[in-house]
């Protein structure tokens, strides 16, 4: 037996369900602001603060990712390394 843990893939079901409570998620979000009883600027505010709240949290998940995946590898661009 090999001690290296293998890559884990996710499986097909899991992607669909991340997928489809993300889509859920955004249109209930879209759905509260377009209703919310109050002015157009006010419902603009709070659509940007979700849009950048979504984009924050897709660099947090990717930056995580990158740290998980171990020093072993290689950055692809490190500008201010000596080689």
């Amino acid at each position: 037996m090999s001690d290296t843990p293998g890559k884990q893939q996710n499986t097909a079901a899991f992607y669909g369900q991340a997928v489809a409570s993300f889509a859920v998620a955004m249109a209930a979000t879209a759905i509260g602001i377009y209703q919310l009883s109050a002015d157009a600027w006010v419902r603009a505010f709070l659509a940007i603060a979700v849009l950048y709240l979504v984009t924050s949290a897709f660099t947090l998940s990717k930056v995580i990712r990158d740290r998980q995946e171990g020093p072993g590898v290689a950055p692809s661009y490190a500008p201010y390394e000596k080689r």
